[in-house]
């Protein structure tokens, strides 16, 4: 075989093989359960006995934090009974602010329970 007949079909070979490589899709560098546990790194105290009785996931409550305290970042959590009611108890650091501030949200229908900056 000449070293023209070998060039040409290591090039069809080539070509064959390119839409079958294209069709493949890119495998993400992390799992996407690795992805959400990444996203949570901040203390969280969350009972499994208190977890079951919540109405409004920890998800739901981080986005209610986020609008009640934009740019603040997370801390903990705390998942608790609070005066008879469920409450997470977030505590965000805030840039410029010395301390922390602590939002409440009911587990149960997820308002806003209260909001305070805490300066130590």
């Amino acid at each position: 075989m000449n070293a023209l007949t070998t060039l040409t079909i290591l090039a069809a070979c080539s070509l064959a093989t390119a839409p079958l490589a294209a069709q493949q899709t890119p495998k993400p560098t992390r799992p996407p359960a690795a992805r959400r546990a990444h996203a949570r790194m901040y203390k969280r105290e969350v009972p499994d006995s208190l977890l079951s009785k919540v109405k409004i996931s920890e998800d739901s409550a981080r986005a209610i934090v986020r609008r009640e305290v934009p740019g603040g970042r997370i801390e903990s959590l705390e998942l608790e009974w609070e005066n008879g009611a469920l409450i997470y108890s977030w505590e965000l650091k805030v840039k410029g602010k010395p301390g922390v501030t602590e939002v409440h949200v009911s587990a149960i229908d997820g308002k806003v329970l209260a909001a305070e900056h805490e300066a130590h």
